[in-house]
């Protein structure tokens, strides 16, 4: 490592905060944690973001935690865990299951019914949060009119209808909604802090600069709707990288493989790199919302976690790559 740590995570964070962006960085080396922040306000490791579709890898867990219980079972079916005759979509006689939802192998196409619509229809009039209609009924009564856009279990199609529904689908089996699944199921055991719903969040804004408001996710909040800091991000990279909880394993246990170098795990994304970019595997998952970039990922070999936090919807993926490369050069 040509540079040290500090460095490196200053670079990255002062190469993202531009103009009225905010960033917060954060890195895991062995033993060693780094957060550095720059941009209005001075963030830090506290600040809290929108973390957007990082989101999935908390239903995934979230998911591993109710097997792990005995409460729910990956192949069990979504229909179960709802009131009788919500209709399900299915193709060729199969029907969707847990497992599916959470590696995005259900069939479910990426929105759901009439959610371009919707967003064409909302922006002129100044709604930028396309998802906030979208209460369970609504959900519910949309899955009526949906077809699977292949057989269960057959293909990987991301799908943030399918991750919002197992998000709702747990919470139902729990009694409870989905902040309260998540809060007790997932960040009280790992003592996160700053996660959740609720959290305020520093000003967004959109790729060209300008503000936007938060996004609400409503009933598909378990497909995005999270909100953290960098250093609870950490807390819980942490976690996964020393797998001692059993729910953490199976999530990381359970994959789909997409191709000869990627897999879908309950939440997360794996990739298997080539020599010349560093090689290893990357566990991994990225979001965007109107006004927020993350990325979390991890190098379980090496021992090293990327947490990257933008206040501005520019991916900051290219960031990550960035640091993973310094880190392990």
């Amino acid at each position: 490592m040509g540079r040290g740590v500090e460095q490196i995570v200053q670079g990255a964070v002062d190469g993202l905060a531009a103009g009225r962006s905010a960033a917060v960085v954060g890195v895991l080396v062995g033993e060693r944690t780094e957060i550095r922040g720059a941009g209005p306000g001075s963030p830090d490791g506290d600040t809290v973001f929108e973390i957007a579709s990082v989101t999935k890898v908390f239903t995934g867990l979230a998911l591993a935690k109710q097997v792990v219980a005995g409460t729910a079972a990956l192949d069990e079916p979504v229909r179960d865990l709802f009131p009788a005759g919500t209709a399900m979509p299915a193709r060729g006689g199969r029907e969707i299951l847990l497992r599916q939802l959470a590696q995005h192998t259900s069939g479910l196409p990426r929105l759901p019914k009439g959610a371009i619509w919707q967003m064409i229809r909302g922006f002129p009039n100044g709604n930028l949060d396309p998802y906030s209609h979208y209460d369970e009924a609504a959900i519910l009564a949309g899955l009526a009119d949906t077809r699977l856009r292949s057989l269960p279990g057959e293909r990987f199609r991301y799908s943030n209808l399918g991750a919002g529904l197992l998000g709702l689908a747990l919470a139902a089996r729990a009694g409870t909604d989905y902040a309260t699944l998540v809060t007790e199921s997932v960040c009280k055991p790992l003592s996160l802090t700053r996660t959740g719903l609720g959290e305020p969040v520093v000003q967004g804004h959109t790729r060209r600069g300008r503000p936007t408001p938060p996004w609400n996710l409503a009933a598909l909040a378990g497909a995005g709707g999270l909100r953290s800091t960098a250093a609870d991000l950490l807390t819980f990279l942490r976690a996964q990288i020393e797998c001692r909880d059993e729910a953490i394993r199976l999530s990381r246990q359970s994959e789909h493989r997409i191709n000869s170098s990627q897999a879908v795990q309950l939440g997360w994304m794996e990739s298997h790199l080539h020599p010349t970019i560093g090689g290893g595997r990357r566990i991994w998952h990225n979001g965007r919302t109107g006004g927020f970039a993350s990325y979390l990922g991890l190098d379980p070999d090496r021992r090293i976690g990327v947490a990257v936090l933008s206040s501005t919807s520019r991916s900051v993926d290219g960031t990550a790559s960035a640091l993973f490369r310094a880190l392990t050069s």
